[in-house]
């Protein structure tokens, strides 16, 4: 926490604004709004409700097909099977380890062979890391598809001074504890796209009609933030960019002990990409490390009570979704078997970091 976010939720109390709706949540929009370039967002209960509002907003349901990265959390492409439609996944590149858009187009092509033209493309900006999302939004206007951004890990990040969330159709951001700010839990879904966003906060208000009493014409949804979580989000709003030079920083002070080790190699930022270094990430290749993997660092530090993760497994990979169409190769599951992610909180101090530092340097020694 900053130490603002009390004032707010203070606020809350003293007004009885304590369900959901409310100025918080209101000037949470605004902030969003503002720091994302004027766009419209309307805050939700989390990240996921955002994405699925996309894909109802976009009248996606059975028989449709939604191009979805692979490589990413299941929240991206859980919606896709809420509204009963068939995801069709996408491998990574090696550059943003996001979305690759040869193969995007690839299997837009093969869908359209079989007279399945895609309803959408969900890209991800994993790790804060900006995808090739010019590319990728060429080739979704090419084919006249609708593009969702998922950045629910990179508020902050941005390519040539646009911020990530505001290229495709829709973005879709979250708060969840874990993130670059948090709400405890929560989400936004934005776009320039104002009626859309206005239709998204009435299905997300169970779609009440405007009637002196309870009428409903559309299915809807509990999806609202409360008041009391936009408290909070409003203030983390006012230290969000100290978050991001933090978790940048932790980022450069393990590329800058780490990168010179035989074997140990550094997402890199593009030409133009700036990314909020949400996690830092690292992959392992044990044939230049004396045999030390990925999973024998994890095992040394959790031995020390230091928490790492291997990277995202793929979707095409998991037990839910491995029936789908999948297009690519071998990338995403090369990041999986050799990437972990290395502590990265905004409130790591020195010496947690030197702590961690000295015990993958041992780790690799041994």
């Amino acid at each position: 926490m900053g130490g603002s976010e009390q004032l707010f939720v203070n606020t809350a109390f003293e007004t009885n604004w304590i369900a959901p709706l409310g100025p918080n949540v209101d000037g949470f929009e605004k902030d969003l709004s503002d720091y994302l370039g004027n766009t419209s967002a309307v805050c939700l209960s989390s990240g996921t409700a955002a994405l699925h509002l996309a894909l109802i907003l976009m009248n996606i349901g059975p028989g449709s097909e939604v191009i979805c990265q692979s490589f990413t959390f299941s929240a991206t492409a859980n919606p896709i099977l809420y509204q009963g439609a068939t995801p069709v996944f996408v491998d990574s590149e090696k550059e943003t380890w996001n979305m690759d858009p040869v193969f995007l187009e690839k299997a837009i092509l093969d869908r359209l062979s079989f007279g399945k033209k895609p309803a959408a493309v969900i890209v991800v900006h994993l790790y804060g890391m900006p995808a090739k999302i010019e590319e990728i939004k060429s080739i979704c206007e090419k084919y006249d598809i609708p593009l969702i951004e998922d950045a629910a890990e990179a508020l902050g990040s941005h390519y040539k001074g646009k911020m990530l969330g505001t290229f495709g159709d829709y973005g879709i951001l979250s708060f969840n504890g874990n993130k670059i700010i948090t709400t405890s839990g929560g989400g936004a879904l934005v776009s320039y796209n104002t009626e859309a966003i206005n239709k998204a906060r009435f299905y997300a208000t169970q779609a009440r009609d405007n009637a002196p009493h309870y009428q409903h014409s559309h299915v809807g949804y509990n999806y609202r933030m409360s008041n009391i979580c936009a408290g909070i989000g409003r203030g983390q709003m006012q230290v969000l960019n100290d978050r991001v030079a933090k978790r940048r920083a932790n980022y450069e002070r393990y590329k800058t002990e780490l990168s010179g080790i035989e074997g140990v190699f550094f997402l890199q930022e593009g030409n133009e990409s700036f990314s909020n270094r949400w996690l830092s990430c690292i992959l392992i290749d044990e044939t230049k490390t004396n045999g030390v993997s990925r999973e024998k660092i994890r095992l040394a530090l959790e031995a020390k009570n230091i928490e790492s993760r291997p990277l995202w497994k793929p979707m095409h990979l998991q037990p839910i979704f491995e029936k789908y169409p999948y297009y690519g190769e071998n990338v995403s599951e090369n990041l999986f078997l050799y990437g972990l992610c290395l502590p990265s909180g905004s409130n790591l101090s020195d010496e947690d970091l030197n702590f961690v530092i000295a015990e993958i340097k041992l780790a690799l020694n041994k």
